[in-house]
């Protein structure tokens, strides 16, 4: 097994990765900025490299800073959690030519799903449904007649998009222009390319993912689906899982057909196959070659680490287990916390004057907050994630409300009074809701 990870990331996921270092042994090297100096992941871990100032372009996203660190402290391999390089070819690439291993998939394997249009086009080889849509769309004009093709409405999406930017909604013909140029230009902006596409939008799908693990000698399994319907912008705020949406055939179907997708492309690691489901039929979306931030909802019904299960695939182990000793129990419910005004969203960075964590039993936290600790006003505003599991939905819900009761962050504004709103909704709590149903209903909320 390796002897010393670096982790190329910041926050929690940075902490949830040291920790699965440690448990099996191996040790650990934080990278970060000038503003984190003082987080918890930085503290833990056996050493630390300051890699450049607060803005992550200086810092998180500065390939040759991290390589360099990464050679000084003599890691066998580099985990990049999500976001930033996680998905990021070139990088993987640069790990790998320095002779380190990149606790991911191969390359080219992230390079081809991170263009949407080369992903749709391997779905439909793989059998798994796809919905219409366009090639890269070149003028207004373009996308006027693809969208007189399709039918309205539509959305525009950048080719080299995710994290929910570069999609812009065109409900009739007058919408297109300002569709197409606006998501150009967030495409530009996010992506460094303002390449897009077109497809059919849907109306009213529920957005279901399913968890695979593969290893390097063929053998693939899936974890089951998590059900991230609940978002705001296209950003998820709860997932959970088992889906409420899906009988056992259809949970069967598409988790089947993701798992043997994986395999037909020889996908090594843990990724993500994301569709989009409506009446009764499912869509592919994308495929996310990382790990999710809402993994730990599918650790909670399966009882597989998936960190540990990244680390030990990338250092050439087989995963030991097949699709028939997976046994997925219980429900599992993420809420993610965010440092923001409930009502406005606007991020709220400041200092946590007091931080008290539920607990008990199907409770868990991941964070790196603690009393004292100034959130930098720099990067994502996610700051925590609270995880319930139990044996029933109803179990986990009651469990919830408990849990986001006794959860106590003062000092900044936070995004738990939302949450505690959302498990009110008559909606939520019966599992009938959509990928639209947070900002049809918010202000309505009680």
């Amino acid at each position: 097994m390796f002897e010393k990870v670096l982790i190329a990331n910041r926050g929690e996921v940075a902490l949830r990765i040291h920790r699965a270092c440690r448990e099996m042994g191996i040790k650990t090297v934080a990278v970060h900025s000038e503003a984190d100096a003082n987080a918890m992941h930085v503290r833990l871990a056996d050493e630390a490299v300051c890699i450049g100032p607060a803005r992550a372009t200086d810092s998180y996203l500065n390939k040759s800073a991290i390589i360099s660190a990464a050679t000084i402290t003599g890691v066998d391999a580099i985990h990049p959690g999500y976001g930033f390089l996680s998905e990021d070819a070139d990088f993987a690439e640069m790990v790998e030519e320095h002779g380190i291993a990149f606790i991911g998939p191969k390359p080219e394997q992230i390079r081809m799903m991170g263009d949407k249009l080369k992903a749709r086009a391997f779905a439909k080889e793989c059998g798994l449904p796809v919905i219409e849509g366009s090639e890269v769309l070149n003028s207004v004009d373009e996308a006027k007649a693809e969208a007189e093709k399709i039918g309205y409405p539509v959305i525009i999406k950048a080719k080299a998009g995710g994290g929910g930017k570069g999609m812009k909604i065109a409900y009739n013909e007058q919408d297109i222009g300002t569709a197409y140029m606006m998501a150009r230009a967030e495409a530009k902006a996010s992506f460094a390319t303002d390449d897009v596409y077109m497809e059919k939008y849907l109306r009213h799908p529920r957005h279901i993912e399913i968890q695979i693990l593969a290893d390097s000698y063929g053998n693939v399994v899936h974890l089951g689906e998590r059900d991230c319907s609940i978002q705001r912008q296209n950003q998820k705020i709860i997932e959970e899982t088992p889906s409420p949406a899906l009988n056992e055939l259809q949970r069967k179907e598409i988790c089947n057909l993701a798992r043997d997708a994986a395999a037909k492309i020889g996908y090594v690691s843990a990724g993500t196959m994301e569709f989009l489901f409506e009446d009764g039929k499912f869509y592919f979306l994308e495929m996310n070659t990382r790990l999710q931030v809402e993994h730990p909802i599918t650790e909670a019904v399966s009882g597989v680490d998936i960190v540990r299960e990244q680390l030990r695939i990338a250092d050439g182990a087989k995963l030991g287990y097949s699709q028939d000793d997976i046994r997925l129990q219980g429900c599992a419910i993420e809420c993610r916390i965010n440092a923001e005004d409930p009502e406005t969203f606007v991020p709220n960075a400041g200092k946590v004057t007091e931080w008290h964590a539920p607990g008990g039993l199907g409770v868990r936290v991941d964070s790196e907050i603690y009393s004292g600790y100034k959130i930098p006003p720099f990067y994502d505003s996610m700051i925590a994630k609270l995880i319930v599991s139990g044996r029933t939905r109803n179990g986990v819900l009651m469990r919830l409300h408990r849990a986001l009761e006794e959860f106590v962050i003062d000092g900044v504004k936070t995004t738990i009074p939302l949450h505690q709103k959302i498990m009110m909704q008559p909606e939520y709590i019966d599992g009938i809701y959509d990928i639209h149903w947070l900002e049809d209903n918010i202000r309505n909320f009680k």
